[in-house]
């Protein structure tokens, strides 16, 4: 499974939090998101002028275009459903950027999308954003993102003290010794405290490993949350979802007639809502016009045009018909990042002086799983007014039953926190 930029034209002021993550959507949509590596590597394109001044909200539009780009080329191999997180992924390398030197560090900045955020003054920037825009997600305690990270070493690896306090103060990371040589002790503990920080959504991230692994970078976002109007599950029904012109599908399909936030990006072909959840996260459907080809919009999708619809959506009353599904997905991104420019990283050149002195690792994988799960369950919901509505008139359609796009981010930073594309529903 292998897998332009503007700036913002403008900027709202956050202030960040850490984040490991679940999801419930559609009245609930419960999700989990693993990353786990052992060594990296990423390659460089373009020279572009540094951004002064960068902000979380800078950070956020280049994480989202990097997701954009990651998603092209996972999608490149496959017309199969897709799932993971980008903010899982960019913070795991953002923190093994603080190891690396010379090529090694270009390519991973070149490769994040994050090379304008670079100054020579300021090297502990972009961690330093990374750690406000977790702090931002993370200040209201009511909004359940969690994120959590973790260094595992082998037990005769001495990691300089300088990254080790790095991890810390950036990423609140755990940093723990491990007897590699012993695989299936190793896996045990690993998999157990994937378990434990995914709460249990998680149960076996790896199921080998090299004893000549000599470091092992675990991250885990967890979201969960409730629907501001979930759905009645009274009234959810069989109905045709289809795959294609030739394949269709019965799914659990939900209903809800409110007002919802949508838009129409014509150009594009294709029809957006937005389903908020409680504490300020909100999921963005995109669904492709009837008769349009979900394969020609992936190379469409641009933090700039994502920006633009969250710009545009209008208040309305409709009837919405959303399926329910479950993905549990995984990815070898040692596989799919060499061919976004990241590869020292994943060989004997691999420049990580910064990690520990004398011989250096290479990263010699990288495993990235994520799970979600939508459907109606969810808190109570809050009354919709009409104003603004003819009290007669019946209410326009958006039913979901073909390929989707769906992007879960968080409002105030407009930070992408997860990402997929559904083809078939029925497909865990």
């Amino acid at each position: 499974m292998e897998f332009s930029e503007t700036l913002w034209t403008e900027r709202k002021g956050c202030t960040p939090k850490p984040f490991w993550f679940e999801v419930v959507l559609v009245p609930r949509m419960k999700m989990a998101f693993i990353f786990l590596l052992t060594f990296l590597c990423f390659i460089a394109p373009v020279h572009q002028a540094p951004l002064q001044n960068a902000t979380i909200s800078d950070l956020a539009y280049k994480n989202m275009d990097f997701a954009m780009n990651l998603y092209r080329k996972i999608s490149s191999y496959h017309d199969k459903n897709i799932f993971f997180s980008p903010l899982s992924i960019s913070t795991s390398f953002a923190a093994l950027l603080m190891a690396s030197d010379g090529i090694t560090r270009k390519e991973i900045l070149e490769g994040l999308n994050l090379e304008q955020l670079e100054t020579a003054d300021q090297p502990e920037l972009i961690p330093k954003l990374f750690q406000l825009l977790n702090e931002n997600m993370a200040q209201n305690g009511s909004l359940r993102v969690d994120q959590n990270m973790a260094l595992f070493i082998r037990q005769q690896f001495e990691v300089m003290k300088t990254f080790e306090d790095n991890m810390k103060t950036f990423f609140n990371a755990d940093v723990k010794s491990v007897n590699f040589s012993d695989t299936s002790g190793s896996i045990s503990y690993i998999n157990e405290y994937i378990e434990q920080k995914t709460q249990n959504k998680i149960t076996e991230m790896i199921s080998s490993l090299d004893e000549l692994t000599q470091l092992l970078l675990i991250n885990t976002i967890f979201f969960q949350g409730a629907w501001i109007n979930p759905f009645n599950s009274n009234l959810t029904r069989e109905a045709p979802f289809h795959i294609d012109n030739y394949n269709i599908v019965q799914v659990p399909m939900m209903f809800k007639e409110d007002k919802f936030y949508t838009m129409e990006d014509i150009p594009l072909g294709a029809r957006v809502l937005k389903l908020p959840y409680q504490e300020g996260v909100s999921m963005l459907i995109l669904l492709p016009d009837k008769g349009r080809d979900y394969t020609v919009i992936d190379e469409e999708i641009t933090a700039k045009r994502f920006l633009s619809w969250t710009k545009r959506l209008t208040k309305m009353k409709l009837e919405v018909n959303m399926p329910k599904f479950k993905m549990d997905r995984s990815y070898s991104l040692h596989n799919i990042l060499p061919n976004m420019g990241m590869v020292s990283l994943f060989s004997n050149s691999a420049n990580l002086t910064r990690l520990s002195q004398g011989k250096t690792p290479m990263v010699s994988e990288v495993l990235h799983k994520a799970v979600i799960e939508v459907d109606e369950t969810g808190t109570t919901a809050a009354a919709a007014t009409t104003t603004g509505i003819i009290p007669y008139s019946l209410p326009r359609m958006f039913t979901v039953n073909r390929p989707f796009f769906f992007f879960i981010y968080h409002e105030e930073t407009l930070s992408l926190l997860f990402m997929g594309r559904v083809i078939d529903p029925t497909k865990n």
